[in-house]
C-alpha cells in the first residue's frame, strides 16, 4: 500500500524503567498515544490485585502497552531478516497493535473480565473500529488501517508473521510484562535476557524462529513465566482480592435485579451489574479511580453486605484461604460461614486454576508454538529443549482454593 506515514517533526523518547527509552518516530503513534482511550490506561492497574501483595506493583497498562510498542519496533530493527520482508505499511500496523492491543482493559485488568463476563479483546475491538477518538486517529491515516490493526490482534489477519509478534508463545506482549511485571514487585523470578532472544531470533518461511545458539535464552524466559505465574499473577492473596471485587458485583447485580434503581447512588456501575451491551462511553468512563470512588461510597450503602464487602476490599480485609480438598471440606466451610451470619452467595469463593508453561502444536488451535532452526530444519522447541520436553510431558499445575473471612473457624 502506498500509503505516506508522516514522521515526528522531532523524534520523540520517553524514559522507561525496562527498555531505557520509549522510541517514537510516527506522527500517528504519538496522537494515539495521546488519545484520551489510551491515556485512560494510565489509571488501571497492569496487575490488579497484585498490589495486595508485592505493594510497589502499581505500574499501568499504559506503561505496558508503551513497552510492548518498543519491543515490537526493536523486533522490527533487530530480527536478522524482520525489518527487510515487512513493508512499511506492516511495519507500521504493527507497531500500532502491539500499542493498542490491551487498549480495552478494565479495571483491575483480567478481574474485571470476570465481573462483566466480556472479555477485554472484545472492547480492544470496539475501541480500535467504532466511532472513538483511536478510530478516528487511524482512520485519518487510512480507511483500511483500524481494521488491519485489529485484525492482527485478533488473530484474523492473513498474514501469520504479524499476529506471531504480538499474540503467541514469543511475543512482544509477554516479552514486555514478565520484564516489566518482575521490576515492579521487586521480585527476580521474571528476569531472563531479552536482547539476546531478539538477536537469536531470524525469519524462515514466513514466520519468526530461534537460532539453535538461542535456545537456552528461550528456556530461561519460559521459565520465568512460570515462575511469575505461580510466585505472581496466581498468588492466593491478589485472588483474595480479586474474589472480594467479584462479590461486590455480583450483589450489585442481585440488588438491581430486585430493585432497578438500588445502585443510583454509583450510577457508573450500573451499565456493568445490569442486562444488556455497554457502551463504550459507559467502558470509558469506569477506571479505577472511579471505581475506587464508587467502593467508598458503598461504605456507607443501606445494604448491610455492600458496606461490609466495600470496607474489607479498601481496607484489605482480605478472606483466607484454604487448598479445596472436598466437597465434604466445601460444605463444612459454608455451614461454618452461614452459621456465622455471613451469606454464602459472597463469602465463600472457589477459585481453580491451571497453568501450562508451554503448549504443543498438538494442545492448541493457534500457531504459535516456538521453532528452532537446526541444521537447516524447522525443530519444535519441546523436540529441540529437554528442558521444556520434561514440561510438556508431566502434568499440568492445577491450583485449587476456597477464600472465606478470616474470622470463620471451621472443624
Amino acid at each position: 500500500m502506498s500509503i505516506h506515514f508522516k514522521e515526528c517533526f522531532e523524534h520523540k523518547v520517553m524514559r522507561d524503567t525496562v527498555h531505557g527509552y520509549i522510541h517514537v518516530n510516527y506522527q500517528l503513534i504519538w496522537d494515539l498515544i495521546n488519545a484520551p482511550e489510551f491515556q485512560r490506561l494510565r489509571r488501571i492497574h497492569q496487575l490488579g490485585g497484585t498490589s495486595m501483595v508485592y505493594h510497589t506493583a502499581e505500574h499501568s497498562r499504559f506503561s505496558h502497552s508503551l513497552g510492548v510498542y518498543e519491543v515490537v519496533r526493536q523486533m522490527i530493527e533487530k530480527v536478522s531478516g524482520l525489518g527487510d520482508v515487512l513493508s512499511e505499511y506492516e511495519r507500521v500496523s504493527l507497531l500500532c497493535a502491539g500499542l493498542l492491543h490491551d487498549i480495552g482493559h478494565g479495571p483491575y485488568s483480567h478481574a474485571f473480565e470476570a465481573v462483566t463476563d466480556v472479555n477485554h479483546e472484545t472492547f480492544t475491538d470496539r475501541i480500535i473500529l467504532e466511532d472513538t477518538h483511536i478510530n478516528r486517529i487511524l482512520t485519518a491515516v487510512d480507511a483500511q488501517l483500524p481494521q488491519v490493526v485489529s485484525d492482527i490482534i485478533a488473530h484474523r489477519h492473513e498474514r501469520a508473521l504479524l499476529t506471531q509478534i504480538i499474540s503467541s508463545q514469543l511475543d512482544a506482549d509477554r516479552m514486555d510484562y514478565l520484564l516489566r511485571d518482575s521490576y515492579f514487585t521487586g521480585v527476580s523470578y521474571g528476569e531472563f535476557d531479552l536482547q539476546r532472544i531478539l538477536r537469536t531470533m531470524i525469519v524462515v518461511d514466513d514466520r519468526i524462529v530461534m537460532k539453535e545458539s538461542g535456545i537456552h535464552a528461550v528456556e530461561d524466559y519460559i521459565m520465568a513465566r512460570y515462575q511469575m505465574y505461580w510466585q505472581v499473577y496466581l498468588h492466593p492473596t491478589s485472588r483474595s482480592f480479586e474474589g472480594i471485587l467479584l462479590s461486590i458485583f455480583n450483589r450489585m447485580k442481585d440488588l438491581t435485579l430486585e430493585d432497578s434503581d438500588a445502585m443510583d447512588c454509583v450510577s457508573f456501575f450500573k451499565p456493568f451489574v445490569r442486562e444488556g451491551s455497554i457502551s463504550l462511553q459507559s467502558h470509558y468512563e469506569l477506571d479505577e479511580s472511579t471505581c475506587i470512588s464508587g467502593f467508598m461510597t458503598l461504605t456507607k450503602s443501606d445494604d448491610a453486605i455492600l458496606r461490609d464487602l466495600a470496607s474489607r476490599l479498601l481496607n484489605r480485609v482480605l478472606f483466607q484461604y484454604v487448598d479445596f480438598e472436598s466437597d465434604e471440606q466445601l460444605q463444612k466451610i459454608e455451614n461454618a460461614v452461614n452459621t456465622a451470619g455471613y451469606d454464602t452467595n459472597y463469602y465463600v469463593v472457589k477459585d481453580f486454576t491451571t497453568q501450562t508453561l508451554y503448549q504443543t502444536p498438538y494442545e492448541q488451535n493457534v500457531d504459535s508454538e516456538i521453532y528452532v532452526s537446526i541444521d537447516g530444519k524447522l525443530v519444535e522447541l519441546s523436540q529441540a529443549s529437554s528442558i521444556v520436553r520434561g514440561f510438556v510431558m508431566g502434568e499440568a499445575k492445577e491450583d485449587r482454593k476456597v477464600f472465606y473471612p478470616k474470622e470463620i473457624r471451621y472443624e
